[in-house]
């Protein structure tokens, strides 16, 4: 029995337990701001098939579209505008928009902050609703959406302490599946508070980038000019009026911002000063129309140097290439790093003399900000000491409480400015929907608030980097968060220059990630080492070519900015456009390399020991060629000398023929190679190949030869008879024999040997068998004495 009753006794306490678990469960379905009179209705109410979805706080959809002011001080009203829609699957009834300040006063960090942007349905977090400050609405059926407006006085909000307060937007109403006042949807937001003004500002240095896609073609007009052709003509509608760039410097021109540019973007521009071309459908560079775009070039331009006068102006590398690519991908082909440091120097040149400004070029700015070593390394080898992070990349220790200074070194010389990820992030969705812009905005201004009430004694210096083509509606929100902030005092906005000279936080995060901690969505987009070796091999060949030039720049310039922007980050987001702009860039240098060529010769035909053959140079560029030098070269050189190399010189747009003097040895037929060579020795274009036909060293020839050899002959005799006489008359002298015929034999023996080989090569008329020369033999060219 005791045991019996142990077990009662414990299966009751389990049941009275289970009691109570059930019903704390069901007082939690009733919302916290319901009446008492509304909770008992809902304990009595019959339950409801319904799913918590068609009841609970998530059925009504609230967008706070406005809330001014978004800094709001003491005696001010606040005005929240916005709309709510039912997503539910019956009509709200008896409906209501309220406000809630979050229970416990302002938040206690950026943490804090996070986190509640992050919440979905009702909390007890969220606090009372401020009752006598509501906007009553109709009945809303469900998929419709209606506005609301509120007006709440600054006092009635209970704002006491300076910091971050939450501030809820929610509706009240009944549906047909609880018929009871209950919260059906909220929207949260911030309000910074900063009346007392004691904290040190904190200095806030906002990077305003200018930066776009690449437009230019890998052609260029073959006109004098060389007139660019454009790949679209999509920058003409961004630099005009109301175009994204054209208000990205409206909107910065009144900003405390440094301003980040490529270079490449204002050549594009500054080319469309001029007359341009536009390439055709497809990308078709044989049809191309004239660019619309040239006035409104002058205008940006002329405004943007208005716009950055007296500021702070960074200038990315020409063309803004992919340093992680590089990094990951390209830096162990040759000459890759080499094609970096002279994006360095050319934008330092390109800035100064389009804007008529010195920009700094000792920054390096990777695409987000994510870095590991090898990026520094090689943002190091391109010239920069300073390299912009940010700090979901180059993390800060989990203890640290506050957040530090941008400013911080990483070795190697590099100081790393490592950017705030929550600022520099709060403006990348969709900014010309009102609700996400108010509520990106009113986070900046929390988030900014709080870095200065973390530690309110001590100044602090961070960095905005936002995305690097922002919108024109993301430039705006940005721009009314930073000067709204601004306004209320706890910031000061500062220059990039100003930043990097800010003390370094000793507890500040100073490690860089590994290779293994680079972010892999980003890993994806990166070129290939194959693309970095196809623009290698492009860029040899350009070297190769540029040497027999008369006016090398004029193929230089547009040849080595085009594969500089062929590593450009713009290809992150056209892909499918890298490759084919590679392969382009090369075809067009194939085209005018061609340009400069032989003409194809047929058979010629040789009726004389000596004679001149033409060799015609074709330079269809339009500058003139030189540093050339033409070679014929015979596949039988003891039968055909086809003469010394020449130097050749061709004007733009001319042929020139150069005579070579030919000598024959023999009859027959022997091949003949034609190329042409630079300076250095390097064969320059495609060889051609002919043959030389020589018909017949002629009678005269022949019978100057056989004179020739008969004439030897004949002395020969002659000095063999005058030596047999001398030496007779020596000996009838002395009176004893004749010694002669051992000399005689000698003579004889070497006029033999000479008779033998002075008569040997011109006889040598054999005939000719050629079996490794190309083609077949054609009647041809015909060339005398």
């Amino acid at each position: 029995m005791a045991a019996e009753d142990s077990g009662t006794t414990h299966g009751r306490s389990r049941l009275r337990r289970a009691v109570a678990l059930a019903t704390g469960a069901l007082m939690l379905l009733v919302p916290v701001n319901a009446l008492p009179g509304d909770r008992a209705q809902a304990a009595s109410a019959p339950a409801s098939p319904a799913s918590p979805a068609a009841t609970g706080s998530r059925t009504v959809e609230v967008s706070i579209d406005s809330l001014s002011p978004s800094v709001p001080v003491k005696g001010d009203t606040i005005t929240i505008d916005g709309t709510v829609r039912n997503t539910g699957r019956s009509a709200v009834t008896d409906a209501h928009v309220g406000v809630r300040v979050g229970d416990g006063g302002p938040l206690s960090n950026r943490s804090a902050i996070t986190a509640a942007a992050g919440r979905g349905g009702l909390a007890p977090s969220d606090g009372a609703e401020i009752a006598k400050h509501r906007d009553a609405l109709p009945d809303i059926p469900a998929g419709i959406t209606v506005p609301f407006s509120l007006d709440v006085p600054v006092k009635a909000l209970g704002l006491r302490r300076d910091g971050v307060y939450q501030l809820g937007v929610s509706l009240t109403g009944r549906t047909e599946e609880a018929r009871y006042d209950h919260t059906l949807g909220i929207e949260r937001t911030f309000l910074p508070w900063y009346d007392g003004g004691k904290a040190e500002p904190t200095r806030v240095t906002m990077l305003w980038p200018v930066v776009d896609a690449s437009h230019v073609a890998a052609v260029s007009s073959p006109d004098e000019q060389r007139t660019p052709v454009f790949r679209n003509d999509a920058l003409a509608d961004d630099i005009a009026p109301g175009g994204r760039l054209r208000q990205l410097v409206e909107i910065g021109r009144d900003l405390p911002v440094t301003w980040v540019v490529d270079p490449d973007l204002l050549a594009t521009v500054e080319a469309m000063t001029r007359p341009y071309e536009v390439a055709g459908e497809d990308g078709d560079t044989d049809r191309t129309t004239r660019g619309r775009g040239t006035e409104a070039a002058k205008e940006w331009l002329d405004g943007f140097r208005k716009a950055v006068a007296g500021d702070e102006v960074i200038a990315l590398p020409y063309a803004d290439p992919d340093l992680a690519s590089i990094a990951h991908r390209g830096k162990e082909v040759p000459g890759t790093l080499g094609q970096l440091k002279s994006a360095t120097e050319l934008a330092s040149y390109t800035v100064d003399t389009i804007l008529l400004v010195e920009p700094r070029t000792d920054v390096a700015w990777p695409v987000e900000g994510a870095v590991d070593s090898s990026v520094v390394s090689v943002a190091g080898a391109a010239g920069a000491d300073k390299v912009i992070t940010r700090s979901d990349s180059l993390r800060e220790p989990r203890s640290l409480s506050h957040t530090p200074n941008a400013a911080r070194p990483v070795g190697a010389g590099i100081t790393a400015l490592n950017a705030d990820a929550e600022l520099s992030t709060a403006f990348t969705g969709d900014m010309t929907d009102a609700g996400r812009a108010t509520l990106a905005g009113q986070q900046f201004l929390a988030q900014t608030l709080m870095i200065g009430q973390q530690s309110p004694d001590k100044q602090r210096s961070v960095l905005v980097a936002p995305q690097r083509r922002p919108t024109a509606s993301q430039a705006r929100a940005m721009a009314e968060a930073l000067t709204a902030a601004e306004e209320g005092g706890w910031i000061t906005a500062v220059d990039f220059d100003t930043a990097t000279k800010a003390a370094p936080d000793p507890d500040a995060g100073r490690a860089v990630p590994g290779r293994g901690s680079y972010p892999g969505s980003l890993s994806k987009q990166e070129l290939g080492t194959d693309a970095f070796r196809e623009i290698q091999s492009t860029q040899d060949k350009l070297d190769g070519f540029v040497v027999i030039l008369s006016q090398k720049d004029r193929v230089t310039t547009p040849f080595g900015t085009a594969l500089m922007r062929a590593t450009s980050n713009s290809w992150r987001t056209e892909p499918d456009g890298a490759a084919p702009y590679r392969e382009d860039i090369d075809t067009y240098l194939d085209s005018l390399v061609g340009a400069v060529h032989l003409l194809d010769k047929s058979t010629v035909t040789l009726s004389g020991r000596s004679a001149t053959i033409p060799v015609t140079v074709e330079n269809n560029l339009a500058q003139k060629v030189e540093g050339l030098e033409l070679r014929l070269t015979s596949s039988q050189p003891n039968r055909l000398d086809p003469g010394a190399p020449q130097e050749v010189v061709v004007e733009g747009g001319h042929t020139r023929s150069l005579k070579f003097t030919t000598e024959a040895n023999a009859n027959g037929r022997a091949w003949v190679t034609a190329r042409l060579y630079t300076d250095e020795g390097v064969p320059y274009g495609a060889p051609v190949h002919f043959q030389v036909n020589v018909t017949s060293v002629t009678d005269v020839v022949l019978l100057v030869i056989a004179g020739g050899l008969l004439l030897l002959v004949l002395a020969g005799i002659r000095m063999y008879t005058q030596r047999k006489r001398a030496a007779r008359e020596a000996a009838e002298q002395r009176g004893g024999p004749e010694d002669g015929s051992d000399g005689g034999q000698e003579d004889e023996q070497h006029g033999g040997q000479d008779g033998g080989q002075d008569g040997g090569q011109p006889g040598e008329t054999g005939p000719d068998t050629d079996p490794g020369g190309p083609g077949a033999p054609s009647e041809g060219e015909k060339v005398g004495r």
